[in-house]
């Protein structure tokens, strides 16, 4: 069986990436990270679809991992870690985010998946890629999830080890925006005989949640979830503390007011 490893969340973009190798025959190990997130919740939501897809008959095709590495990032400078910030709220574009950019993540996330895959691919003598869901929608407020970063990212990785012959990055939403991803991702459900509800349900995109995963859908990620839902004349199937019609009217006046500033 073809092998992979992903760094997975949790949340809409990895569980896209998850079900993009599950539908093309791979093996996906799955890595979930602890790091201090304020939204930690995502670590049982990745439980969960993981838990829904092995009683769906991918067992086999899946091993998951949690890994904490919360003594590294713990006084890491990022809102989405710091409990003195605050999670910045409007659209996921607006400079402000930044404070939710977690310094080297995606860095010391691909590094530790690819010493993974390393050992892995030594033992069983066969190419493995890495998988991670960064997109498009990130390049603007996220220099960590660009395609030069990665080429370079790997570029270093192939020139520090051993082995690296056997190994890639896998990218594949790495120039769509979410709801391209959403889309793309219904058609892979439909394939695999999984129910669109149950699986993103079980994802989360909220950087600051309550203690039962449902957010007020103010947060950039938030808004950015709300819209790509909507683009595709859909209801988000996770429960927010407003009704639907409520937080998506939200956004879209968030939508707007920054496109109206922009120009």
């Amino acid at each position: 069986m073809k092998e992979s490893v992903i760094s997975f969340s949790g949340g809409m973009d990895s569980s896209a990436l998850l079900l993009d190798l599950l539908s093309s025959g791979y093996r996906v190990h799955c890595i979930t990270f602890k790091y201090s997130q304020k939204h930690i919740i995502e670590v049982e939501r990745a439980k969960s679809n993981i838990g829904y897809l092995g009683q769906n008959g991918f067992s086999d095709k899946l091993i998951h991992k949690v890994i904490s590495i919360e003594d590294v990032f713990s006084k890491f400078n990022s809102s989405l870690i710091d409990e003195g910030q605050s999670i910045p709220e409007g659209y996921y574009e607006e400079e402000s985010m930044i404070s939710t950019f977690v310094p080297n993540r995606n860095a010391i996330f691909s590094s530790i998946i690819y010493g993974y895959s390393l050992s892995l691919s030594s033992k069983k003598k066969e190419k493995i890629i890495l998988g991670l869901g960064v997109h498009a929608g990130d390049h603007s407020i996220y220099p960590d999830c660009r395609p030069d970063f990665y080429e370079l990212l790997e570029s270093a990785f192939k020139k520090g080890n051993w082995g690296s012959e056997l190994l890639s990055f896998y990218l594949p939403f790495i120039n769509d925006e979410k709801h391209s991803i959403l889309k793309k991702t219904i058609v892979k459900l439909n394939s695999l005989g999984l129910d669109f509800k149950e699986f993103y349900r079980n994802t989360i995109t909220s950087y600051n949640p309550d203690i039962h995963g449902k957010s007020d859908g103010k947060s950039g990620a938030d808004v950015e979830r709300i819209l790509s839902f909507n683009k595709l004349g859909l209801v988000d199937p996770i429960e927010y503390t407003e009704a639907w019609p409520t937080v998506l009217e939200r956004a879209l006046s968030v939508e707007s007011s920054f496109k109206e500033k922009s120009l």
